[in-house]
C-alpha cells in the first residue's frame, strides 16, 4: 500500500492524507501552519480570525489536567485586515489551508469573508463553537436558525468551500448540523472544546484568569467520537473529526466512526511532527484489515457490530 491511498476529498477540498492541523494550539501565526504542512499535515486550519486586533486574556491561560488541558486564550489575533496581508506570503502556491473565522452576527463572518476572499487558501472553517468568549463562538453556534444564516450569508460571498465547526456543549447538535448543510456548508468539524473548570489549590481559585476554558485532549475524545457517530448517521455531509487525537489508533476510530478527516490539536504543543506518524499507522491499519483505500474504512463502524467480549453498555446495571 502506498502513500496515493491516503488521498482523500473531503468537501471538495482534495488532500493528500486525511491527518490535518486543527485552528488555535498553534498561535496566531501563519508560520506555525505552513510548518505543519511541511511536516505531513494533509491541511491545516490557521488560528480564528475575527474583524478587529484582539489580545486575548491575560495568563494564565492553560492548565494541565490528568488527560488533557483546559485552556482559554480569548481568541487573540492581529485581526482580519493585517492577517489577509500574511496570507499574501502564500499566494500561488496552492497550499491546503483552512482559514479560521469568528464574529457574532451574519454580517460580520460576511465582512470577514469578503475582506479575506481575495487570498489563496482552500477553505473557510466557521468557528461557531468556542466555549470562552461572550457573543461569539457556542452562544452563536447553539441556534441552529442563527448558524443557518451565518453560513448563508458567508456562502453568499465564496465559492471557496465552508466547513462549520460544532460544539459539544449544545443539546442540538444534529439540528445545528443539518441548518448549515441546507445553508450551504460543504461539511463540518466535530468538535471543538468542552466548557470546563479547574481549581488551583494553592489560591483556592479558578486556575484560568477567564475561569472557565475549554477542555482539550484525551479527556476530550469519547465525547468527539460520539458526536461524529451520531453525525454520521443523521447528516449528509463529510466530517472532519477532532478532539484528543495523538495516535494513529485514535485517528482510526475517528474514521471508523464516520469521518472522513481528522484534525490533530492540542497533541502538536508536545510534537509537531506528528503528521507522518499517524499517516503510516493508518496505512498499516488499513493493510492488516484489507482495505483498499480510506474511503473504504470511513465509517465502517457503523456496520461492523459488536466486536467478540465486548460490553454492552448497562449489561447488568
Amino acid at each position: 500500500m502506498t502513500v496515493d491511498q491516503l488521498k482523500v476529498e473531503v468537501g471538495g477540498v482534495k488532500l493528500d492524507n486525511p491527518v490535518m492541523l486543527a485552528s488555535g494550539v498553534q498561535g496566531p501565526s501563519l508560520a506555525r501552519v505552513l510548518e505543519a504542512l511541511k511536516l505531513g499535515a494533509g491541511a491545516a486550519v490557521t488560528k480564528s480570525v475575527g474583524l478587529a486586533p484582539r489580545d486575548g486574556y491575560p495568563d494564565p491561560t492553560i492548565a494541565y489536567c490528568d488527560s488533557g488541558l483546559v485552556n482559554a486564550a480569548g481568541l487573540p489575533n492581529p485581526g482580519a485586515e493585517r492577517f489577509s496581508e500574511e496570507l499574501a506570503r502564500i499566494k500561488g502556491k496552492a497550499l491546503p489551508v483552512f482559514v479560521s473565522l469568528y464574529g457574532s452576527t451574519a454580517e460580520e463572518f460576511a465582512m470577514l469573508v469578503e475582506m479575506l476572499d481575495h487570498n489563496d487558501f482552500a477553505a473557510y472553517e466557521l468557528n461557531l463553537s468556542c466555549p470562552h468568549v461572550e457573543n461569539v463562538g457556542v452562544e452563536v453556534g447553539s441556534d441552529p436558525e442563527l448558524v443557518g444564516h451565518i453560513t448563508k450569508s458567508a456562502r453568499s460571498r465564496t465559492t471557496k468551500p465552508i466547513f462549520v465547526k460544532l460544539s459539544p456543549n449544545v443539546e442540538r447538535l444534529v439540528e445545528v448540523a443539518r441548518a448549515a448543510a441546507d445553508a450551504g456548508a460543504n461539511g463540518v468539524t466535530a468538535i471543538n472544546t468542552a466548557k470546563a473548570l479547574l481549581i488551583d489549590l494553592q489560591t483556592g481559585k479558578p486556575s484560568l484568569s477567564h475561569r472557565f476554558g475549554g477542555l482539550s485532549g484525551g479527556a476530550l475524545r469519547p465525547i468527539a467520537l460520539r458526536c461524529v457517530f451520531e453525525l454520521s448517521e443523521k447528516i449528509d455531509l463529510p466530517i472532519i473529526g477532532c478532539g484528543g487525537i495523538s495516535t494513529w489508533e485514535h485517528a482510526v476510530q475517528f474514521l471508523l466512526a464516520g469521518a472522513s478527516a481528522v484534525q490533530v490539536g492540542t497533541a502538536t504543543l508536545e510534537k509537531l511532527a506528528l503528521f507522518n506518524e499517524i499517516n503510516l499507522g493508518i496505512i498499516s491499519y488499513l493493510e492488516s484489515k484489507g482495505y483498499r483505500n480510506l474511503k473504504d474504512m470511513v465509517g465502517a463502524a457503523h456496520t461492523a457490530g459488536t466486536s467478540p467480549g465486548a460490553v454492552v453498555a448497562g449489561a447488568g446495571v
